[in-house]
């Protein structure tokens, strides 16, 4: 019946139930312990001082009264407050802001609440020592000890309960204000775990031999000692867990970081420094996602070449004068194919048209430095240094018009005219400080265009100039003379070649 129920419940649900047991078990554990712990080394350092007339059985009973008549409403009210603090989670729903700050608190509430009975405990353990004949050193000793012990019970019970809180405070951590409750921190938790393993145990101990030193046999302090050692040691390891199991969780992600893998993120389950710092890796991860996302959109905008130029140099208006080679692409018959298929199949034809044109320059270390209607403007030599810009961009000519003539298979008629020239040119941001785009111009750039009108009208659609080829070393080769042809807006004839053999041009 039992694991029926457990399976019933959700996964926050159970999330609550384990915290709640976790916690239940850990503060039993401290509060016994320092009870014992309390008890034993007060009848070490009292022995028949503590209850003269009364025989030993009875001095060992009597302090236990104080435990059985305080442990069950001690129990009960820490056991109502944690249940209200929750109860957003055993009703398995979202907390409200106030619900959020309740949570945090309550690390520290439960375990302070063992204090007021710790304190009543030292009351009422002072006032049978005194009944039963005790002297007032050995009162004062009793209550002393019983409050600094229940000082140090609490202390340990915090560093204990502190982490099992984790998983509840992952729930509440998202979308809280910057100003809210903050959860003890690094500083305060290193403080508590000196106080309960050095500082406690050192004062009780001085305060011992202050009131009554010359009679406190050296087993009890000997007895003292072994339970602060005991008790420092559960503390730093408490204190340990708390920042190294965070620590490693970040460290693993940077490392993820390092190799490139931004899905990545840290669980925020501390309300103190530990917790702003995963907080803080996250937002930082958040950034350079949000920054590869820019970058790559960037250079799908501009080309990832001037992407990369632009983000070593940054802004601003500038330009520079370098040789280079154009490859203008334009489409055949776009606009009768707009007026005879869908809106869609346009789209579809153009996209992988243009999908060849970007593939092959890229492949050849060209870049499309814009896409202008049905026609792309590719670029050989800049940015960057590409001495053999000549031969890069004649090989993606003749691959284009292969790679285009292989698309007709799926898109009949598809066919486009290419031309292609060298020289100088101006390269650089054009525009204003508010908007700019990063081209080319000159000569070269006008030259390609018109060769490609007229390749257009030959039947062969790739056209170069002989510029281009005499700049060329071994594509030069695969081309050949076709005589000259007097382009729009010049005078003077421009000699053109066009590629031998264009049907077989994969091989390089």
């Amino acid at each position: 019946m039992r694991r029926w129920l457990d399976r019933s419940r959700s996964p926050l649900q159970e999330t609550a139930e384990r915290v709640r047991r976790r916690i239940r078990r850990r503060l039993l554990f401290a509060n016994v312990a320092g009870s014992l712990a309390v008890m034993t080394f007060l009848q070490l350092a009292s022995g028949q001082d503590l209850a003269p007339r009364l025989p030993l059985w009875v001095q060992i009973a009597g302090p236990l009264l104080p435990v059985a008549v305080l442990v069950l409403p001690a129990y009960l009210w820490g056991h109502r407050a944690f249940s209200r603090a929750i109860a957003w989670a055993l009703e398995d729903r979202a907390p409200s802001q106030t619900e959020r700050f309740a949570v945090l608190r309550e690390p520290r509430r439960q375990a302070l609440r063992p204090l007021v009975f710790w304190v009543i405990g030292a009351l009422l353990y002072g006032a049978i020592t005194a009944l039963v004949g005790a002297d007032l050193v050995t009162v004062v000793r009793v209550v002393e000890g019983t409050v600094i012990g229940g000082v140090t019970t609490c202390a340990l019970a915090y560093l204990m309960i502190e982490h099992s809180f984790r998983p509840l405070f992952a729930h509440v951590l998202d979308d809280l204000p910057e100003h809210r409750p903050r959860t003890p921190g690094i500083r305060l938790r290193l403080l508590l775990t000196w106080s309960v393993g050095s500082g406690v145990p050192l004062l009780a101990m001085a305060l011992v031999l202050f009131l009554d030193g010359n009679e406190i046999p050296a087993y009890a302090l000997a007895m003292l000692a072994l339970v602060g050692l005991a008790a420092g040691f559960i503390a730093t390891v408490a204190s340990a867990r708390s920042l190294a199991e965070p620590l490693d969780d970040l460290r693993n992600a940077l490392a993820r970081v390092r190799e490139g893998d931004l899905d990545v993120g840290l669980v925020v389950d501390d309300g103190g420094e530990v917790g702003e710092v995963q907080a803080g890796f996250n937002r930082m991860v958040d950034g350079l996602r949000e920054r590869r996302q820019i970058q790559d959109l960037f250079g799908r905008h501009v080309g990832h070449a001037v992407a990369t130029q632009a983000l070593e140099r940054g802004t601003g208006l500038r330009g520079e004068e370098a040789d280079a080679s154009v490859v203008f692409v334009d489409l055949l018959g776009s606009t009768a194919m707009a007026e005879v298929m869908p809106p869609d199949a346009v789209v579809g034809t153009l996209n992988d048209f243009f999908g060849v044109v970007v593939r092959v320059v890229d492949g050849e270390g060209g870049w499309v430095n814009k896409f202008e209607g049905d026609g792309a403007l590719c670029i050989f030599g800049v940015p960057g240094d590409q001495p053999d810009h000549a031969d890069r961009a004649l090989r993606a000519a003749r691959l284009v018009h292969l790679a285009v003539a292989g698309l007709a298979a799926t898109h009949p008629g598809l066919s486009a005219g290419i031309g292609v020239s060298s020289g100088r040119v101006v390269a650089g941001n054009v525009g204003t400080e508010a908007r700019y785009e990063y081209t080319v111009i000159g000569p070269a750039v006008n030259e390609a265009a018109r060769l490609t009108d007229v390749a257009k009208g030959r039947e062969v659609t790739v056209l170069a100039s002989a510029e281009t080829v005499r700049r060329a070393d071994a594509e030069a080769e695969r081309w050949q003379d076709v005589g000259s042809t007097t382009l729009r807006g010049r005078t003077a004839p421009t000699a053109i070649f066009e590629p031998l053999e264009p049907a077989s041009a994969t091989r390089r």
